[in-house]
């Protein structure tokens, strides 16, 4: 085994002594497969594709594998941080793949998803989130695919309209913003104060900040 960088042929034995004590008869590069395992009784055989990294080469070729049989699986060093691994698992169950890590320090493989039929579980309160945003947006103020500058959320637009009342008609309370502008939480967004741009000057009455003045023009 390397000492420094792992190779591929590194993780072979471990995958292959794994699938032996379940049982299975293990050949390597067979017609170009990395690993394949056949076992009485079992109508598809077992493929594993070995990479010393989880690469978009190594899904293509699990992909490519399907075409073969459906239990196939990808097996990579257990070098992965949690999370990384995490998303790792959550690729491959979408692609109907299998994953296998291997501590190549001891040969302990872990079977972390096996290959199956995948179907997305909709997070319905994210799905609300998202349906409630797209319709309180007015118009389409952003770029798609843009990094590192300030998005305008409906939030953010509904603040502008709330500053621009107050700038022209100075200190007021939040119910006779929300009646004019039509933004109904004005009040809590007063309160909340998210951007700096407003400051309470009585019980209820709310004024615009000079950063509010100076940012909700060019916001």
């Amino acid at each position: 085994m390397s000492a420094t960088r792992p190779r591929e042929t590194d993780l072979y034995a471990p995958v292959k002594a794994f699938l032996e004590g379940q049982g299975y008869e293990v050949k390597a590069e067979v017609e170009g497969v990395d690993i394949m395992a056949l076992r009485d009784g079992d109508p598809d055989p077992v493929i594993v594709e070995l990479k010393t990294g989880f690469t978009l080469a190594l899904l293509h070729q699990g992909i490519d594998r399907q075409r073969l049989s459906d239990w196939v699986y990808l097996a990579v060093p257990g070098t992965t941080g949690r999370k990384a691994l995490a998303r790792q698992v959550g690729l491959c169950r979408r692609l109907g793949l299998g994953l296998l890590t291997v501590r190549l320090k001891d040969g302990h493989v872990t079977p972390q998803c096996d290959p199956g039929p995948f179907t997305p579980r909709k997070v319905k309160p994210r799905q609300t989130r998202l349906l409630r945003e797209f319709a309180r947006r007015e118009g389409d103020p952003n770029t798609g695919g843009s990094t590192r500058t300030r998005l305008v959320t409906a939030y953010r637009q509904d603040a502008i309209r709330v500053a621009a009342h107050l700038a022209e008609h100075g200190p007021s309370r939040g119910a006779e913003i929300a009646k004019a502008t039509g933004v109904t939480r004005a009040t809590i967004m007063l309160r909340d104060d998210h951007y700096g741009w407003f400051e309470r000057v009585t019980r209820g009455v709310y004024a615009l900040t000079p950063r509010g003045a100076a940012e909700h023009t060019t916001a």
